[in-house]
């Protein structure tokens, strides 16, 4: 297996959060949610949230919604 290939789930919300330059505020937005159930979330890794708010959030926090912005 290549390193570095694998989304990492056992980051924090927090650091995903950093990596993709989003704010708490700006995740909540995309995700239709109140700023703190994100900011409850933060210091919890990816792996320890419930599946279907991990479900919402894996491809945010993987970029997958800027594949669908054609003027890049």
């Amino acid at each position: 297996m290549f390193f570095g290939l694998e989304f990492k789930d056992k980051k924090t919300v927090k650091e995903l959060m950093k990596n993709r330059n989003l704010t708490a505020k700006e995740l909540a937005d995309k995700l239709k949610l109140d700023t703190v159930d994100i900011l409850k979330i933060g210091d919890l890794s990816l792996r320890d949230i419930s599946e279907p708010l991990r479900g919402k959030l894996t491809p945010i926090l993987r970029g997958d919604y800027m594949d669908n912005m054609t003027w890049l």
